[in-house]
């Protein structure tokens, strides 16, 4: 079995998660050979991709006395056909200081198909000097499944509080839920131009178009300022597989551009190329 990761695994990179899960795949894709066109790392980004399910999971802490914690807090997805296991929820992508009072943190985790979600459990291990905490509501956002879901929960995590419970399991408040038309992966490769001062350090957004009207989002391609900073370099080639709205089976035209910021924002775009997979795996 071959199971390929090519991705960090670190707090301050890429979606912040420390542990990954992965599937395997065919020997061919890790193979080393040139007369396989196609089968590079870039195109199993894709592949892999479309086989998991990225969710953003909002995390609100109570506007309450010592609601916040410094505590380590986890997150398990309970769905129809597995679970996700225990994910620590490190990296905030709003704020350097995670589950301060009155505050909405957000965070990436990434699982491969546990069905539809039924419930979560979250928690902390009670370690640091203000422990307690108190959960206001989880909001779970799942772009491929469609789906936004809401666990409500309005009760203390804390040994001297409450039930004296520091985990819990919440389920989805079925009025609150949001359906919508899922997202698909894209794979978008991005050259930058060989000449002096092409690079940029400003945040890249892309639209893509499809027929009738239909369009994306405005997405930004870097997560973060660090990642600004890495990409988009004089002759390189950046390679991003994002979840947008499904624009159908041709893209017409997209709209690429920057917000011009940063010291060097000024950006000399050679080309872009886009893949998607069809519906029928191609």
């Amino acid at each position: 079995y071959y199971f390929p990761c090519q991705r960090w695994l670190a707090v301050e990179e890429d979606d912040g998660q420390i542990a990954r899960e992965l599937v395997p795949v065919d020997e061919a894709f890790v193979k080393k050979d040139p007369e396989n066109e196609g089968q590079s790392p870039a195109t199993l980004g894709l592949e892999q991709k479309a086989k998991s399910t990225t969710y953003s999971v909002k995390v609100k802490t109570g506007d309450k006395k010592n609601a916040g914690t410094d505590a380590n807090v986890f997150i398990i997805l309970y769905g129809s056909k597995d679970d996700t296991g225990i994910v620590s929820l490190k990296a905030s992508k709003f704020n350097k200081n995670k589950f301060e009072r009155g505050k909405v943190d957000e965070f990436t985790v990434e699982s491969v198909d546990i069905g539809d979600l039924k419930k979560i459990k979250i928690g902390h291990d009670n370690k640091g000097n203000s422990t307690g905490w108190f959960l206001e509501w989880v909001e779970i956002d799942a772009p491929s499944l469609g789906q936004c879901l809401k666990f409500p929960c309005g009760r203390w995590l804390d040994k001297s509080e409450d039930d004296g419970a520091v985990e819990r399991i919440i389920f989805p408040a079925e009025l609150q839920t949001v359906e919508y038309i899922p997202f698909v992966p894209y794979e978008i490769t991005v050259y930058t131009s060989d000449i002096f001062g092409a690079g940029t350090d400003a945040d890249v957004f892309i639209v893509l178009y499809g027929s009738d009207g239909i369009c994306t989002q405005q997405k930004s391609l870097c997560l973060n300022k660090r990642e600004q900073r890495m990409y988009f370099e004089r002759n390189s080639v950046n390679q991003f597989i994002v979840e947008l709205e499904d624009v159908g089976d041709i893209i017409e035209k997209i709209r690429i551009g920057h917000n011009g910021g940063g010291v060097n924002s000024g950006w000399h775009l050679d080309r872009v190329t886009i893949r998607r997979l069809l519906p029928n795996g191609k």
